[in-house]
C-alpha cells in the first residue's frame, strides 16, 4: 500500500464522522452548527482560514486548544477539521521547545530582565493562576514573558499560517490545471494525428 494512501487511511480511521458527532451528547446542542457542509469542505477560503485559526487556538491556550480552534471556525466560515488539526502544532513534546521560543520573543520584544519578573511571579502563584505558573515552571522560563510571547507566536504564526497555505494552495491548484491541460494537448495531438492518417 503506498504511504500516501496509509496516511489518509490511518487519518480517516481516527478521525469522527460527521455521523458520530451528530450523536454526539455533548455537541448535541450546537452540532446542527459545527455539521453544516461548507465547514468540512476544502476551498480556497476555507482552507487557509482553518490553519491560521488552528495555529492561533494552538499558541494562545495550552489545553483544550481544539476545541478552541472549532468554536472559532464556526464565525469563521472555515474548515472545521483542519482547524482542529493543526492545534497539534503544540502537543506535549513540542510544548517545551515553544515554551523556550515563546520566552525569547517575549523577552527580546519586551527587553525584560528575568530579575524584574520575580516580584510579580510571586504575586501570580499565590492566587487562581498558580497553575499557569507550575505549567509553565517545567518548562523552566519566566511566566509573564512566556506568556506574552505564546501571543505573539500566536498572531504571528497565524497570519504566516494563512498567507503560507494560501500560496501553496494557489500553487497547488495551478500545478494540477498545468498538468491536465498538458493531458488534454496530448490526447488531443494523439486525436488529430491519428485522423490524418
Amino acid at each position: 500500500m503506498p504511504p500516501k494512501t496509509w496516511l489518509a487511511d490511518t487519518i480517516r480511521k481516527y478521525t469522527p464522522t460527521r455521523e458520530e458527532m451528530a450523536r454526539n451528547k455533548y455537541l448535541a446542542p450546537i452540532a446542527h452548527r459545527f455539521l453544516t457542509p461548507e465547514l468540512w469542505r476544502f476551498t480556497r477560503r476555507s482552507v487557509p482560514r482553518g490553519v491560521a485559526l488552528g495555529i492561533f487556538s494552538g499558541f494562545i491556550i495550552p489545553v483544550g486548544q481544539i476545541f478552541l480552534a472549532a468554536f472559532l471556525a464556526l464565525p469563521a466560515r472555515a474548515n472545521v477539521p483542519l482547524s482542529a488539526l493543526v492545534t497539534f502544532i503544540t502537543n506535549p513534546f513540542t510544548f517545551p521547545f515553544w515554551a523556550v521560543i515563546a520566552n525569547r520573543i517575549g523577552a527580546f520584544i519586551l527587553k525584560f530582565d528575568r530579575d524584574m519578573a520575580g516580584a510579580a511571579e510571586e504575586e501570580m502563584a499565590s492566587g487562581r493562576w498558580a497553575w499557569l505558573i507550575e505549567l509553565f515552571a517545567g518548562a523552566g522560563v519566566t511566566v509573564l514573558v512566556t506568556v506574552f510571547g505564546f501571543i505573539v507566536l500566536a498572531i504571528v504564526g497565524a497570519a504566516i499560517g494563512y498567507v503560507t497555505s494560501s500560496f501553496a494552495w494557489r500553487f497547488i491548484v495551478a500545478h494540477k490545471r498545468k498538468k491536465r491541460l498538458a493531458q488534454m494537448a496530448t490526447r488531443t495531438d494523439l486525436g488529430l494525428g491519428a485522423s490524418e492518417r
